[in-house]
């Protein structure tokens, strides 16, 4: 027979070792030294997590060549060769481009002086005084200007400066991921909750590498014949840039423009730049901010608002390449600190982009009932 509960005695409340209040501060503490620890490590720890996204991505082609009956090692070296080959068409683009840049920019030093100085005349003409002008225009000198375009297409380029060692790593990697299936089934089976919460971080990065590799590619080639159309020079350059800065969110259009704007500018003029920016706001706007977005809310289940502040908050700890990650390392965190435990996932009804899910049980909260029975 069943013991029947006495009443009268209190269910017991699992207790601390220490004040709860005590326990957040020494929480938070640690978390302060460990994001202290990750940012002095930045040059080391940055190319490690783009190994390890590149490593997910990629890691259904191994598993799907072994179902076809390709050996093990075999397939390991096609996810392996996959990855290089992506960094490396990537990187010899960017290099290529970024040579044809710095050859071309120093025959737009005269341009520029015109337009200053075209600029002057009409401010003198509408009245404000040489010194005004002077002091206005003052810091606009082709070296200014061309540094600006330079910072941030080479800034792009610089982001794959560790890249022999984001090779090796992602190879070994590749090579410990062979295994990886079986393992995870084993940790199904002796630790549920931490298998879940890995599987649902490769399963969210994947979805957001995909979902952004595609609107990337329709964003890049979109800009690329629009840019091509309007005769600026270099479009494959800037639409390789708008490809990478996809990636960035919220953001990343801001950048992805500015060389291009600019370089339309000295090549036909003020006319010229607003039609480069208007076709950016309206191909990227209408894609990056409205379609996109939801795509991506859906597949990773992240807030609009906390996807804009991972990504200040992983550039400012990671550099540039911490803007391009900042999903996929938010998905990794989020992983680690919360889907890991049962007791803290109800942070997922902060964190998550979506609507919020039902109750386990299925029930209602008092005033979703009383609205029903009205």
């Amino acid at each position: 027979m069943s013991r029947i509960p006495d009443p009268h005695v209190l269910p017991q409340v699992p207790t601390w070792s220490l004040p709860r209040g005590v326990i957040v501060l020494l929480g938070s503490a640690g978390l302060v030294i460990t994001i202290a620890g990750a940012r002095a490590f930045a040059n080391v720890l940055g190319p490690v997590l783009l190994a390890l996204m590149l490593t997910v991505a990629v890691h259904p082609l191994p598993n799907w060549l072994r179902r076809k009956g390709v050996p093990n090692a075999v397939a390991v070296v096609a996810a392996v060769l996959a990855v290089w080959a992506v960094l490396g068409v990537l990187v010899v683009s960017l290099v290529v481009s970024v040579a044809q840049l710095s050859s071309l920019l120093p025959t737009y030093a005269d341009r520029l002086d015109e337009l200053v100085a075209n600029v002057e005349s009409t401010l003198a003409a509408r009245g404000i005084s040489t010194d005004d002008i002077d002091a206005m225009l003052s810091g606009i000198d082709p070296n200014t200007v061309f540094a600006l375009v330079e910072s941030i297409v080479t800034g792009t380029l610089g982001i794959f400066s560790s890249l022999l060692f984001v090779l090796i790593v992602a190879l070994f990697m590749a090579v410990d991921g062979m295994s990886y299936t079986s393992r995870m089934k084993i940790l199904d089976r002796v630790r549920p909750d931490i298998a879940m919460a890995f599987s649902s971080f490769a399963g969210g990065t994947r979805r957001y590498l995909v979902i952004s590799t595609v609107f990337g590619l329709i964003v890049a080639v979109l800009d690329g014949l629009a840019l091509w159309a309007l005769d600026v020079p270099l479009p494959v350059l800037w639409a390789l840039l708008a490809f990478i800065t996809n990636y960035i969110p919220n953001i990343g259009f801001v950048l992805g423009v500015i060389p291009p704007a600019l370089l339309a500018l000295l090549q036909g003029g003020p006319v010229l730049m607003l039609a480069v920016i208007l076709v950016y706001s309206v191909l990227n706007v209408v894609i990056q901010s409205i379609i996109q977005p939801k795509f991506v809310g859906d597949a990773v289940g992240l807030s609009v608002t906390l996807t804009f502040l991972s990504l200040v908050f992983w550039a400012w700890v990671l550099g540039p390449l911490g803007a391009i990650l900042a999903i996929p390392v938010t998905l990794l965190a989020k992983a680690l600190l919360v889907d890991i435990d049962p007791s803290t996932r109800w942070a997922d009804v902060l964190l998550s982009g979506g609507a919020v899910p039902p109750p386990p049980d299925g029930s209602e909260d008092s005033e979703t009932s009383e609205t029903s029975k009205e």
